[in-house]
């Protein structure tokens, strides 16, 4: 790149975690700049944000509708916006830079409703824009490097799935009030009509189809809520039938005591199997047929050049979350660039969670709620 490309933050003002990661995870490629947020509903808190951020007060708003408005016209609007808010705004933020002719980065879960987020793809697609969904955990390498184990048939056809991500965080009782910056997750006012399936579920949906390209044909669940009866679930178990007749289980889960931010899969096929853990991302246990199990490490003269290239630091160095996330940003901000440069995008240039990926994600929490609500009967994804 000749010149770093601009961004622009809704959420993630002064005593926000995840805005903290995002901008993080952009700064680490150096290809980017952040020049404009309406960081907080507190315009306050947006000033102070801004001045922290050294930003250009001119280009500090009032709320996201101005913002998009007025970044639109202006001759060095920014080339994307990242949307860090709770969910129950994630639509009609992204809704309006999407209107505005601005490039979008959201969190996950796109949206509260799978209606809402077809909606967002379908003006994606419309206006020509491309459009992330901040499923960071794709972003690691050994994680690239198992999809392509799994694709070249290291291990056969896959036949089970078994894959977790499981927490501590809301094994509180009660709950409401003692953790005020997250408790508005378990509030379907805010939340949507999920907490534990809608918040890290949709990473254990995302994680296996990224990484095994099966896709799901039907499913079962039981979504639990222990902690708060008349709120939102905090736990699910969820069976699931892919097209390939293989089968999985999932469990997501925040009430884990003992677990801080455990995700992890198996994946067993027909000549062997594929074992990760966030808890040691470094590594993949390898197990096929005919041959003893392997511990392949990043370090591996075994994993690919092109992933070896998007190394930040060394295989033997540990690789952690912001890594991970800052690999998804540099996928998007350098198609983004070559967008911009009129250029057209091949398939592995969207090597990136995708406005798609966030519309299976709402169909996977809708589907699990029609059948945990149904008493856990089996439904047609």
């Amino acid at each position: 790149m000749t010149k770093k490309l601009t961004y622009g933050m809704v959420g993630g003002g002064k005593g926000s975690q995840i805005g903290t990661i995002h901008r993080k995870a952009l700064n680490l490629h150096g290809k980017v700049e952040l020049v404009a947020g309406s960081f907080s509903r507190n315009f306050k808190n947006t000033l102070i944000t801004g001045r922290e951020l050294k930003l250009d007060e001119k280009r500090l708003y009032n709320n996201y509708v101005e913002m998009a408005e007025k970044e639109s016209k202006r001759n060095d609007k920014i080339d994307f916006v990242v949307i860090v808010t709770p969910n129950n705004s994630h639509y009609d933020i992204a809704k309006s830079f999407l209107e505005n002719g601005i490039n979008v980065m959201c969190e996950k879960p796109l949206t509260v409703t799978l209606n809402q987020a077809l909606e967002l793809q379908k003006l994606a697609n419309k206006n020509n824009l491309l459009f992330a969904v901040s499923y960071a955990y794709t972003g690691y390498s050994m994680i690239r490097y198992a999809r392509e184990l799994v694709k070249s048939g290291k291990i056969g056809e896959v036949r089970f799935v078994n894959s977790q991500y499981i927490s501590e965080w809301m094994a509180k009782v009660p709950f409401i009030g003692k953790v005020p910056r997250h408790e508005w997750r378990s509030d379907p006012d805010i939340s949507g009509l999920s907490n534990c399936v809608a918040d890290i579920g949709v990473h254990v949906e995302n994680l296996i189809s990224y990484v095994t390209n099966l896709k799901i044909h039907s499913l079962c669940a039981r979504m639990d809520k222990f902690i708060e009866k008349d709120r939102l679930d905090d736990n699910a178990s969820i069976l699931v039938n892919y097209d390939n007749n293989s089968k999985g289980i999932y469990w997501t889960s925040q009430i884990t005591i003992g677990h801080e931010n455990n995700l992890n899969f198996g994946i067993y096929g027909t000549k062997g199997s594929i074992e990760w853990s966030q808890e040691r991302a470094n590594y993949l246990r390898l197990s096929t047929i005919d041959e003893p199990f392997k511990i392949i490490s990043r370090g591996n003269d075994k994993v690919s050049d092109h992933i070896k290239d998007e190394y930040v630091a060394p295989g033997g160095h540990q690789e952690g979350y912001v890594e991970a996330f800052a690999r998804i940003y540099d996928k998007f901000v350098d198609a983004i660039y070559k967008r911009k440069q009129g250029e057209i995008l091949t398939p592995s240039d969207i090597d990136f969670p995708t406005v798609e990926d966030g519309v299976q994600g709402m169909r996977f929490v809708e589907k699990c709620l029609e059948s945990s609500n149904q008493g856990g009967v089996w439904v047609n994804f």
